[in-house]
């Protein structure tokens, strides 16, 4: 007796997940669930795999697939659906997406082994000791947030040039030593593997790459940032207009960035705050509001470098720059707080559980934010902060300018 094939959602769409194997792996009951589909969508090489069936609609994703999606689900009209997907299609694929666009109750997701279970299988990591970071359409400056010695990192690839460009980032960064396993159409029987290093790839490349691979790194190189709020200073490119060290550390111990949160990082400077509470987790975003072009193009700039190029710039003035962004979880104002409508309008934005840090070094400002204390509650703090300098031969401290600080909970 044959397996009954799931049934599919009643007004929804059905993930089948592929494996590099094809067709002829897919269990029966799955194969079935395809063929008698009234549409099926995926991939042209995913497409090109199945049998004929007269009379079924077959639809390769659009370019670009978030923009096109919409219009492609809507002509569907309650037609019985499969869309087709490679591995498990939660993980950095279209099963995601589709989710974000239907709703959970709307999408079925069948999947097959998953590449990075073939990987960690392959290399022998166990699952909590390797990161994976997903570079298929996005930026490869991701996999500079990673950078630690001993690290273990599964890259999921977007194509045969990807080992390529995180090569010459790993050297640019130090970690020319690395080790890179090229783990090619795992599953198939094509299954391939090649090992090399960061340094040797442009040196020696490889006659081919394997457009379908995970890329294993075992990191060597210097300690890296970590991930813990006070970077150095001297890790950002800026003009002066910085949130220093100490302060920034305050500051996000205060706005406690938390996964899938977004900041808005108001008079942003160089960008640190915003750039730090994206590197706290992978889902933390950001929007940083800078008046100054120059210094909006020197944000993005140290984004990239450190690892979250997504982080949202916007070149404005607040509190006018402010409207229409997505709203915010926390906010930061590290400059501009004492121009008219700032404050109350950060504060407007803010749901109930929000945080605010405003920082202050004149007195106008004091002045602000020692009566937006007495209005709101929070706490207000100065902070005054030293370090070693030289005196001739001798050595002494050298104080920073006295920032005051105020944090604010709503709703708290």
């Amino acid at each position: 007796m044959k397996a009954a094939s799931p049934p599919p959602p009643e007004s929804g769409i059905t993930v089948v997940g592929i494996g590099a194997d094809g067709w002829s792996g897919m269990p029966e009951r799955l194969r079935r669930l395809v063929l008698d589909a009234g549409a099926v969508l995926g991939g042209r090489r995913h497409l090109a795999m199945l049998p004929d069936v007269p009379g079924q609609r077959r639809e390769a994703w659009p370019s670009p697939l978030r923009e096109g999606l919409p219009a492609l689900l809507a002509s569907l009209d309650g037609v019985p659906a499969v869309a087709l997907a490679s591995g498990d299609p939660l993980v950095s694929g279209v099963g995601t997406t589709l989710i974000e666009l239907l709703g959970a109750d709307a999408v079925r997701v069948e999947p097959a082994v998953s590449s990075v279970a073939l990987a960690r299988a392959r290399m022998g990591w166990p699952a909590e000791r390797c990161a994976v970071v997903g570079l298929v359409g996005r930026d490869p400056r991701l996999l500079l947030r990673q950078l630690a010695p001993g690290h273990r990192v599964l890259v999921l690839s977007s194509d045969g040039g990807t080992p390529e460009a995180v090569a010459a980032l790993l050297v640019g960064a130090g970690y020319g030593a690395s080790r890179m396993t090229v783990l090619g159409d795992l599953g198939a029987d094509s299954e391939s593997r090649l090992e090399t290093t960061a340094d040797d790839w442009p040196a020696t490349p490889p006659e081919a790459v394997p457009a379908l691979h995970v890329l294993a790194l075992e990191l060597v190189g210097p300690p890296g940032y970590g991930l813990a709020p006070g970077l150095p200073d001297d890790a950002f490119e800026h003009d002066g207009q910085l949130t220093k060290r100490d302060l920034r550390a305050s500051a996000l111990a205060r706005l406690a960035p938390s996964p899938g949160e977004h900041l808005w990082d108001v008079g942003a400077g160089a960008g640190s705050v915003g750039i730090e509470w994206m590197r706290a987790h992978p889902t933390c975003t950001a929007t940083a509001v800078e008046a100054n072009a120059e210094r909006a193009e020197r944000i993005s700039r140290n984004a990239g470098a450190l690892g979250v190029p997504g982080l949202h710039v916007v070149t404005g003035r607040a509190p006018d720059a402010l409207a229409g962004l997505h709203a915010p979880d926390a906010v930061f104002v590290g400059g501009g707080a004492s121009r008219p409508g700032v404050l109350d309008t950060c504060l407007r934005a803010l749901r109930w559980g929000g945080r605010l840090v405003v920082h202050g070094v004149t007195l106008e400002t004091e002045q602000l934010l020692a009566d937006a204390y007495r209005r709101h509650g929070g706490e207000l703090t100065r902070i005054a902060v030293e370090t070693t300098a030289p005196i001739g031969t001798f050595t002494g401290w050298t104080p920073a300018r006295t920032v005051t600080q105020w944090f604010l909970a709503v709703g708290r």
